[in-house]
C-alpha cells in the first residue's frame, strides 16, 4: 500500500527536486543562461511550483550556496579534527585545490554570480552575508589547525581565510584560460611558505 505524503512532506520533496534541478541547470548554462522556466522544466514542474518555494533565480542560487557553505564548513572542521600537528593545515590546503579540480563548474558559476550581484545592492548584501559565513567558518578552522601545530598564524586568521578564498577565485579564472596554469605542487609549496608550514 502506497503511503500518501502530507502537504508539508510534498512541499519539502518538491523543494528538494527544484533545488536539484536548479543545480543541474546552473552548472550546465551558467547563471545568466539559466531561467526559472528551464529549472521548472528540468524538475518536471510548472513555474508556479518553483515560485511557491523561491523568490526567483537568485533566491535559488543563494539557497544552494547556503547549503554548500554548511556542507563545506562541516567537511573542513572534520579535516582539522582528524589532523595532527601541521597535517590539519596541510589538509585544508589540499582540499581547497581538490575541490577546485573536481568542481570547476561551480567555482565559475559563483564568480559569475558574484560579478552580477555586485551591481545590485540588495543582491550583493545577501551574497556578502553568505560569504562572511564562509570566511568565518574557514577562519575558525585556521585557528584550530595552527593550535594543533602549536604555532601562531603569521597573520590574522580571518585575513588568511580571505587570502585562501582569493587564491581559489584567481585560480578558477587562470585555469579557465589555461588548464595547466599554476600547477598544484609548486602552488602548494608557495602556500606552505606563506603560511609558515614546515617543509615535509
Amino acid at each position: 500500500m502506497t503511503t500518501r505524503l502530507t502537504r508539508a512532506e510534498q512541499a519539502g520533496r518538491n523543494r528538494e527536486l527544484v533545488l536539484d534541478a536548479a543545480r543541474r541547470v546552473f552548472l550546465a548554462r551558467g547563471y545568466a543562461g539559466a531561467t526559472v522556466e528551464a529549472i521548472a522544466d528540468e524538475a518536471g514542474f510548472s513555474k508556479g511550483v518553483v515560485y511557491s518555494q523561491f523568490d526567483g533565480k537568485a533566491d535559488l542560487l543563494l539557497t544552494l550556496l547556503d547549503e554548500r557553505i554548511a556542507e563545506r564548513a562541516a567537511q573542513n572542521a572534520r579535516l582539522v579534527e582528524a589532523g595532527t600537528g601541521w597535517e590539519a593545515l596541510v589538509a585544508l590546503l589540499h582540499v581547497q585545490d581538490r575541490r577546485l579540480a573536481d568542481d570547476a563548474d561551480w567555482a565559475r558559476l559563483l564568480i559569475e554570480f558574484r560579478v552580477l550581484a555586485a551591481r545590485d545592492p540588495e543582491l550583493n548584501a545577501r551574497y556578502a552575508a553568505a560569504h562572511r559565513r564562509t570566511v568565518d567558518a574557514l577562519a575558525d578552522c585556521v585557528v584550530a589547525a595552527y593550535a594543533k601545530a602549536g604555532a601562531q598564524p603569521p597573520a590574522a586568521p580571518r585575513l588568511l581565510a580571505e587570502f585562501m578564498f582569493a587564491v581559489t577565485s584567481g585560480l578558477t579564472l587562470e585555469r579557465a584560460a589555461d588548464p595547466a596554469a599554476l600547477p598544484q605542487e609548486p602552488l602548494e609549496d608557495l602556500a606552505r611558505r606563506l603560511l609558515g608550514v614546515p617543509s615535509p
